[in-house]
């Protein structure tokens, strides 16, 4: 069912306008009571299903996300761990070491506790720090880098609670803290204010938001890669095959304003000398200001 900005409800014939092209209301064509109930109501339950991942293909037109990171979990960590493809001579992997030193200890360093949400966790590869902190649920679109970062956290004896989840689907509660790893990256510009919005949504007030993610460097990425170009990054396997996905490379100013304007406030984003953005910032008392 193709999305609809303005539309009368299903299920109850209320009239309804979407606030943002990616709200799940104007894919399931129910309104917000409605996809509320969708719980406790099959009918409303396949809706909201099935505009999850209509809207999931539609954020992923720019390549198929899902599928390219379903096949890269084997080989998901050799670009933390500048093996292979990704190691770009001992300068800049000690570069890349140093830098992912510092991203580390500026996670560990945050105040977050109580309930915290990972969401895009991909492989694990932070989800054993954040499990240290408080009672941690691991989200992903693809389970078999779900499975990698099961593996993570079992052979550092934690837990977590981990899911197969779309990271644009709506928030089932509010907790502590949210934490995303290099996902802001693949949204798009058009959607930023959208996704933000939806982690604002997760947070009770005060709550902390959390966020690692990329800055432009050449050394960054696979010796066979080339520089994103228009926010479309073509990214290869080991075995040759290339997707093309979404990469953005966000100023930090960029997205302190885009914090701000989503209800965050005190936003700080700040870079390690190279490679990464580090940014937080805490959800105001009303989703609205």
């Amino acid at each position: 069912m193709p999305f609809r900005e303005a539309f009368d409800c299903l299920w109850c014939g209320r009239a309804h306008t979407v606030r943002s092209p990616m709200d799940i209301e104007g894919y399931a064509q129910l309104c917000p009571d409605c996809v509320g109930k969708a719980g406790d109501n099959g009918f409303l339950r396949f809706r909201v299903r099935a505009a999850l991942q209509e809207r999931a293909a539609e954020q992923n037109r720019g390549g198929d996300m899902v599928e390219y990171y379903r096949e890269r979990a084997a080989e998901y960590d050799d670009w933390y761990l500048r093996r292979g493809r990704y190691s770009r001579g001992p300068v800049h992997d000690l570069a890349w070491q140093m830098d992912l030193d510092t991203a580390t200890s500026w996670l560990d360093a945050l105040p977050i506790q109580g309930e915290i949400v990972e969401v895009a966790a991909g492989t694990g590869w932070w989800s054993p720090l954040l499990a240290q902190k408080g009672e941690l649920s691991l989200y992903d679109a693809v389970e078999e880098t779900l499975d990698r970062a099961r593996e993570r956290l079992l052979a550092h004896g934690l837990r977590a609670h981990l899911h197969v989840r779309d990271a644009w689907a709506e928030p089932d509660r509010q907790v502590d803290a949210v934490f995303t790893g290099f996902w802001l990256s693949h949204v798009r510009r058009a959607d930023l204010a959208a996704f933000l919005r939806l982690v604002r949504g997760w947070l009770k007030p005060g709550g902390m938001f959390a966020f690692i993610d990329s800055r432009r460097d050449p050394q960054s990425g696979a010796v066979d890669e080339t520089a994103p170009e228009n926010d479309l990054a073509v990214r290869h396997l080991a075995d040759g095959r290339a997707f093309t996905i979404p990469k953005v490379f966000y100023g930090t100013e960029e997205l302190e304003n885009a914090l701000r304007l989503a209800g965050f406030t005190g936003p700080s984003v700040t870079t390690t000398s190279r490679f990464f953005l580090l940014g937080r910032a805490s959800a105001g008392t009303d989703p609205e200001e």
